[in-house]
């Protein structure tokens, strides 16, 4: 048996979310927006804000991609309020710490983050919950680490729910592990594309695949093949894609693309680009800096 979380600790992070809720603004409403055009078109402007959404990556290769691609839901969800980002600490040793020049890289404030470490999946889920049910959080970022049996439908519906009551964004991420029922409103598998290389060959702009495995509001699966600007904040509909639906459109065929491999026409880089290096810790065996910790 795993050790259980530190009671001490799941305390501390409820007296500090009651505070945090007595000096927040009220939460925001309505619909997270992509900011990609074709996108937010076919989800009827953008996923739910006040809602349970899923993050998969199909392989521990793609965490990354899928990481950056919940950063960047996180960013446009919270607009300007803090972010809350629950971990298992065995994340940390498959993968990597959290990156703070990373986070930058991707247009966060890595001082946003609140960092709660959890030895276990229930600690993971107990924390996550009790942070969904803060209206001051603009998003929540609950990352277990493997198909823990803890995180059932039931424990998803807890989730759902509080995220409802509250106005919390709140995202589950997972990596390499077969979706299972969930409450989620929408659920997204996510794997990385070479991005376009900008002048002199420098690494251009994150570019992620993007499958809808589930959509509450009826949409079936589709995919996109999308980019994330730093400088907007949002993202966009990568010109690989665009060439390729033009393409389509002159021959009358409007059928959505649905092949996940990058076009010839991309210029690819020696290998898949996600400013987000997972496996550099920010301080061997230290603190991770300009990161706050809770718990």
């Amino acid at each position: 048996m795993q050790p259980r979380p530190d009671p001490a600790s799941l305390t501390d992070l409820r007296r500090h979310l009651a505070e945090m809720a007595l000096r927040g603004a009220p939460a925001a409403v309505g619909q997270v927006s992509f900011g990609a055009p074709a996108l937010d078109e076919a989800l009827n402007g953008g996923i739910a804000r006040a809602a349970l959404h899923e993050v998969y990556a199909p392989a521990t290769a793609d965490l990354a991609a899928a990481t950056g691609f919940a950063v960047g839901l996180a960013i446009r969800a919270a607009q300007e309020r803090p972010i809350l980002w629950v971990r298992q600490d065995v994340v940390d040793a498959e993968t990597g710490r959290l990156h703070p020049p990373g986070l930058t890289e991707l247009g966060l404030d890595p001082a946003r983050i609140l960092l709660v470490r959890a030895r276990d999946a229930e600690g993971v889920l107990r924390a996550g919950a009790e942070a969904a049910r803060c209206p001051a959080l603009g998003a929540v970022l609950i990352e277990p680490w493997g198909a823990p049996r803890r995180l059932d439908l039931t424990a998803s519906r807890r989730l759902a729910l509080a995220a409802e009551g509250s106005g919390a964004t709140t995202l589950v991420l997972r990596a390499a592990v077969v979706p299972q029922p969930s409450a989620a409103s929408t659920r997204w598998q996510v794997a990385a594309l070479p991005s376009r290389a900008l002048e002199a060959n420098a690494p251009g702009a994150p570019a992620f695949s993007l499958r809808l495995l589930r959509h509450r509001g009826g949409l079936g699966e589709c995919e996109w093949r999308v980019e994330w600007s730093r400088d907007r904040q949002s993202f966009q509909e990568s010109p690989v894609q665009s060439d390729a639906r033009n393409r389509q459109a002159a021959a009358g065929r409007d059928e959505p693309l649905r092949s996940p491999r990058a076009s010839p026409d991309a210029t690819p880089l020696s290998r898949f680009v996600v400013p987000f290096p997972a496996d550099r810790p920010a301080a061997a065996g230290g603190p991770d800096p300009d990161i706050r910790r809770t718990g």
